[in-house]
């Protein structure tokens, strides 16, 4: 399992990441503290605090969906 922590700025953003997490053939988990929603439901996302910043949890490996994750990382020394 790999884990990453990402920021949703945009409804847009969460969009496309439900869409990009929907071509994994494994469970991926999102969420922050003890809130943990499936990234494949797009009501589950938008249910989400988009302020926070949030914990990817990729239950396989897919490397296009590893180097999107990348351009909505979050730098570690920036995680509050």
């Amino acid at each position: 399992m790999k884990e990453k922590k990402i920021k949703l700025l945009t409804i847009n953003d969460a969009k496309a990441f439900v869409t990009e997490a929907m071509k994994c053939k494994f469970d991926i988990d999102v969420g922050y503290n003890h809130v943990v929603i499936d990234a494949k439901s797009i009501l589950g996302v938008l249910s989400l605090d988009l302020r926070q910043v949030l914990s990817v949890r990729a239950h396989g490996a897919d490397e296009a969906f590893e180097q999107y994750l990348d351009t909505l990382s979050v730098a570690e020394g920036l995680i509050a």
